[in-house]
């Protein structure tokens, strides 16, 4: 069983940023792809972004440009960074990790963008 903890939501305002970090329990050369979603109240769950262990990534079009994603496979982290947020940033985010044939995902971490 592979656990994906989440850190780094809270309240943030508008025009800030955000840094949001992912741990799994083992490396990250396990999984094909890594990435974030979020879900905001009444609406489902979307694509942030996501990262291959090829190093290809890809960005939903409502972060294209102002958004980020990596990992440290020291650390066997993948971290998030959102800038220039909105009120519409305003989500649960959730780690997610793909071998290929399973899936995890983590606990969840609320995100508020508010003055």
């Amino acid at each position: 069983q592979v656990q994906l903890v989440e850190s780094g939501g809270g309240l943030v305002e508008p025009g800030g940023s955000l840094r949001l970090s992912c741990a799994a329990s083992r490396s990250w050369f396990s999984f094909y792809l890594m990435g974030w979603y979020r879900q905001a109240p009444g609406k489902q769950r979307e694509l942030v972004a996501t990262l291959t262990v090829s190093d290809s990534r890809n960005f939903a079009d409502s972060v294209q440009g102002r958004s980020t994603i990596s990992r440290d496979n020291s650390k066997n982290t993948v971290t998030l960074q959102m800038w220039r947020l909105t009120p519409e940033d305003t989500a649960v985010y959730y780690c997610n990790a793909f071998t290929g044939t399973e899936n995890y995902w983590g606990q969840g971490i609320q995100v508020t963008v508010a003055s």
